[in-house]
């Protein structure tokens, strides 16, 4: 590597204590979509100590914030996220099932290192500028409610990502590899059904039924299923069943929709159909509804000329490193769940050369945690899952990595990944993502050539315009 990029890796290796720190804070605050107080507080007291410059509340969003430093062009941005799920919470570096809190929150989708990986990073660009004087800054996003609220999405109807040369990330995966391909765009929508209460043994007919309402709506959108994309993807859960006594006539019910598809004008053409089929049943049991809107976001935009130079810094500084104690750790933690035998990666899913090659790594490493970096892909990846990182794609060149922080096929959102966040294994990952996309970071300060090639490549994907799914009058905000 450089001099210049030795110098925010090492940066980064001496504030490894702190980053584990505010990953661990984190990872007990567990906090929801949108109440993330705590954790913002964390972040924002740290990097105000650490001398960049905070402000919080971006975009009318209590918990989101900016943290610069340094001055003028290029600007280079660090996605940062530290929402949790709920019902997930667990006791670290447990191989069994044992909630801290009961019914309690957790970081199932690593999050807690996600934020302090992204951290980390911009320490180690922040003393590359300082030692160095080169003109530039890096601004740390925090980014909340990506679970949730997907406040990238609102950030980026704001304008936000505009001012950036270029955005990095990465995220907790099971699998060490630099990410490629689109994903789901996804709009997420409220129906509040109100009908009439009555007495259902007595006066049946005197009631409107809110409740039959939402199932009724259920039943429709199982029938649209058979007309969708095969892309396509709609979830729901009833949020408010009604109440608990089965001798009342509803008076209200409620239902989140989660509609996805592979492109923004695609979920709005469909979430128009489920926006019918919702007044379809309103009209069936004489009640009325209302729609909230939740949250949406885009599909993602690659960028080879990102990708490249960030599996580059990959390649060069290599994977994180696991003791024999952490090793028995993951390796027992994979038993415990079906699926920890699959060939791990985006390449390994699209091209059966590299899922050979994978396939050949694992083997010869022999353990449940893939303590090596994957060849680089950027073929054609599809992913039906969906990241409000994708609006960001839209209007900046974005590229982000995975880090194994998990041992393979360690499922999304469960219990286990918690387990695996809150010991050495997920501070390590985090610690050394930060260290790859700072390396990344620096090539593209030292090389404006490289941020002139990926500019030419966002202009070529994106010229048919970004859609934001986002209405002008949305205000960011979680499920009643």
């Amino acid at each position: 590597m450089t001099q210049e990029q030795q110098t925010a890796v090492a940066a980064v290796e001496e504030k490894k204590d702190l980053i584990g720190r505010v990953a661990d804070q984190v990872w007990e605050y567990a906090e929801l979509s949108l109440l993330e107080e705590k954790s913002a507080d964390c972040y924002c007291q740290t990097l105000k100590e650490e001398g960049f410059r905070v402000e919080r509340g971006i975009c009318g969003i209590p918990t989101a914030f900016s943290a610069e430093f340094g001055n003028g062009s290029p600007r280079i941005g660090i996605l940062a996220e530290y929402d949790a799920l709920s019902g997930l919470s667990q006791e670290a570096g447990s191989l069994v099932r044992k909630e801290v809190v009961p019914g309690g929150c957790g970081h199932g989708c690593g999050h807690n290192l996600l934020g302090a990986g992204a951290m980390a990073a911009a320490l180690g660009i922040k003393a590359y500028l300082k030692k160095t004087g080169h003109t530039g800054t890096v601004i740390l996003y925090g980014c909340p409610g990506e679970e949730g609220v997907a406040s990238k999405a609102f950030m980026a109807r704001d304008g936000v990502w505009k001012s950036l040369d270029a955005a990095l990330t990465w995220h907790p995966e099971d699998v060490n590899e630099v990410r490629t391909g689109s994903s789901n765009s996804c709009i997420q929508i409220q129906y509040k059904f109100t009908g009439v209460a009555s007495h259902a043994a007595e006066s049946p007919e005197m009631g409107r039924s809110a409740l039959d309402a939402v199932e009724l709506m259920n039943i429709g959108v199982q029938f649209l299923r058979e007309h969708m994309s095969t892309r396509a993807r709609v979830h729901y859960a009833i949020t408010d069943a009604g109440g608990l006594s089965p001798n009342v006539v509803q008076p209200r019910a409620s239902v989140l929709y989660m509609i996805r598809s592979n492109h923004v004008r695609e979920a709005l053409q469909l979430q128009d159909r489920v926006d019918k089929i919702a007044q379809g049943a309103a009209l069936m049991t004489e009640t009325t509804v209302e729609k909230k809107f939740i949250d949406g976001l885009a599909d993602t935009v690659s960028n080879h000329v990102l990708e490249a130079v960030l599996y580059d810094s990959f390649r060069q500084l290599g994977v994180p490193a696991h003791t024999e104690e952490e090793l028995d750790f993951t390796d027992q933690l994979a038993r415990t769940y079906p699926g920890s035998d699959r060939v791990p990666g985006l390449g390994a899913a699209n091209d059966p050369a590299i899922k050979e090659q994978v396939a050949q790594m694992q083997k010869a490493w022999g353990h449940a945690m893939n303590d090596f970096l994957a060849p680089l892909y950027q073929g054609e990846a599809f992913l039906a899952g969906s990241t409000d990182v994708g609006d960001v794609s839209w209007l900046t060149p974005t590229a982000q990595i995975h880090v194994a922080s998990w041992p393979n096929g360690c499922p999304g959102h469960s219990w286990q990944n918690v387990s695996c966040d809150g010991t050495s294994v997920g501070k390590k990952a985090a610690v050394h993502a930060g260290k790859v996309l700072a390396a990344a970071a620096v090539e593209l300060f030292e090389r404006p050539e490289l941020l002139k090639k990926a500019r030419e490549e966002f202009d070529k994907r994106t010229a048919g315009g970004y859609v934001c799914p986002i209405p002008a009058d949305a205000v960011a905000s979680v499920p009643d």
